[in-house]
């Protein structure tokens, strides 16, 4: 078990950060409905370890996919999609704690982020034109069961469910609505054993209230954005946002293998 801990930086420091980590994660779900929250992590670990952030975040994440339901309602979920998904979602959770707690998780955020990379590099290279594809059982498995290794290890199941989601060519209220729904069973299954994993002091747990409130500034934001964005530009910036996600993904593997 490990136990979280907040940086020794002057504590007005500590918060505004926090804040701004949380606010940037809970945007992002307004946006796109999910899945980037490794965008506002490394925002985070300026005032706490990786560990102590994940801690931060897990209770967060269900504030921020309950508020954000409020936007994403049914009729934005495409329930085709979701019913092969979540089962493997869950599977892939599962795993994920198992390789948290036991196995070198720098080489699935490695894997990870190099696949990603490639797929978004391919559709940039191939013009950026949205151009939709059949539905894939096996591939929607896939999905769902990397997505959930990943969001369990690294918080960031968003770039093996946008493999799949995005090359569908959905409508952007049913693309961003049927991530936000992944990510709440997600997000609501894994709180628990991150919980377990790493034990917040009561500063975290102090900390984690008063950043709360930036939480449904922060979904009503982006849900505004997201109303702006015609198709066009909200593909291109969540494919945009998969190099970012991408990248970082594998900038933290490989200095895992360089830290001592």
């Amino acid at each position: 078990m490990i136990v979280s801990a907040v940086s020794d930086m002057p504590a007005p420091l500590t918060l505004a950060i926090a804040l701004s980590g949380v606010f940037l994660i809970a945007f992002m779900k307004g946006a796109f409905g999910g899945g980037f929250a490794i965008v506002g992590i490394p925002l985070l670990s300026l005032a706490m370890d990786p560990i102590a952030a994940g801690a931060l975040l897990a209770p967060l994440f269900v504030v921020m996919d309950i508020t954000a339901l409020r936007y994403w309602r049914p009729n934005t979920w495409s329930r085709v999609d979701l019913a092969m998904l979540l089962p493997a979602l869950v599977a892939g959770i599962g795993l994920g704690y198992f390789a948290l707690r036991d196995l070198d998780r720098h080489a699935i955020e490695v894997v990870m982020g190099l696949v990603t990379l490639v797929f978004a590099a391919i559709w940039f290279l191939g013009g950026g034109e949205v151009r939709p594809r059949p539905r894939s059982t096996p591939k929607a498995v896939l999905a769902g069961l990397s997505s959930g290794v990943t969001t369990m290890v690294a918080h960031s199941g968003g770039p093996p469910l946008a493999m799949y989601l995005l090359p569908l060519g959905m409508s952007k209220a049913l693309y961003a609505g049927t991530t936000s729904l992944f990510f709440t069973v997600g997000n609501l299954l894994k709180a628990g054993p991150w919980l377990v994993l790493a034990t917040p002091s009561k500063s975290l747990w102090m900390l984690m209230a008063l950043c709360a409130p930036a939480v449904p500034a922060g979904v009503w934001a982006g849900w505004r954005l997201h109303e702006r964005l015609d198709q066009r530009t909200l593909y291109r910036t969540c494919y945009a946002i998969l190099v970012v996600t991408a990248a970082k993904l594998l900038w933290d593997g490989l200095a895992g293998y360089v830290r001592p």
